[in-house]
């Protein structure tokens, strides 16, 4: 793709951290992005590495082939309608949450091209998970495109159907926080069994993570990597009757989605 042109509304942290994946690896060089940011601090930032970074998209000074929005989601509508000018020639790129496409195409337009995405917080260190939604109006290359930046973010995943993206809000999107949880919990059930709190955080802490990259780089499944380390009648047997009886771990797990999924529901419906 020759026309690079990208434009970034919002460089906060995610949007700035995204913004420095996308120079790192080279898919964007430094003039091909114009960053839109009011806030001086902000701008200032994102200026130094190299792209060029303004107040607002008055003065944006080419055509943008990608808009990226990345804004919080209650003041899309009050800054969607200055890039309405670029919705005959442009992909926008959403990564605001719980915002709707067809938001989108009632400011930009029906033919607007729009993908939604869902990323999450890792993102910000290139360990994200994003899921992206396209309306039929995204050519293939700008599909491919914007994969392949926000590839360099973590792993990149697509959904057909708009709906689910609840349903990836409440696995992925909300998901650090019950991982974070999880590593508060066990850390208080270390220190419980007798352990000092900075030696129990740390064993909480490396064991999440080292479980968490043996498991993505694994060829055994997340149950067979399970199975493995479960000697019959061992200390981990002990502890897995606990978790896994009557599917207590399971249970609570798929109340906890659901009722992310059914809040995402009705947010994108306020």
């Amino acid at each position: 793709m020759t026309n690079k042109n990208t434009v970034l509304v919002g460089c906060g942290n995610m949007g700035y951290a995204m913004l420095q994946g996308w120079l790192a690896s080279g898919k964007l060089q430094p003039s091909d992005v114009t960053v839109i940011e009011p806030a001086d601090s902000l701008r200032e930032r994102a200026g130094k590495l190299g792209v060029k970074a303004v107040k607002n998209s008055a003065e944006i000074l080419d055509t943008p082939r990608l808009v990226i929005i990345a804004v919080k989601p209650q003041v899309i509508q009050n800054i969607l309608p200055d890039y309405k000018p670029y919705a005959a020639s442009a992909t926008f790129l959403s990564v605001a949450a719980g915002t709707p496409v067809a938001l989108f195409e009632q400011i930009l337009g029906s033919q607007s091209a729009v993908i939604r995405c869902m990323p999450n917080t890792p993102a910000a260190i290139g360990k994200g998970m994003m899921v992206t939604f396209a309306n039929s109006n995204v050519q293939p290359d700008m599909v491919q495109f914007t994969e392949e930046l926000l590839a360099t973010s973590g792993q990149v995943a697509q959904v057909n159907d708009e709906s689910l993206m609840d349903a990836v809000t409440a696995v992925s999107g909300s998901g650090p926080a019950y991982i974070f949880h999880f590593i508060e919990c066990l850390t208080q059930a270390g220190i419980t069994a007798g352990l000092p709190q900075d030696i129990a955080g740390m064993l909480a802490m490396q064991t999440v993570y080292g479980a968490g990259a043996l498991a993505a780089t694994s060829t055994d499944t997340p149950s067979q990597l399970r199975i493995n380390v479960t000697s019959p009648n061992g200390t981990t047997a002990a502890a897995l009757d606990v978790l896994m009886g009557d599917s207590r771990l399971q249970n609570l797990l798929t109340e906890a989605v659901e009722a992310a999924r059914q809040r995402s529901v009705e947010l994108g419906k306020s």
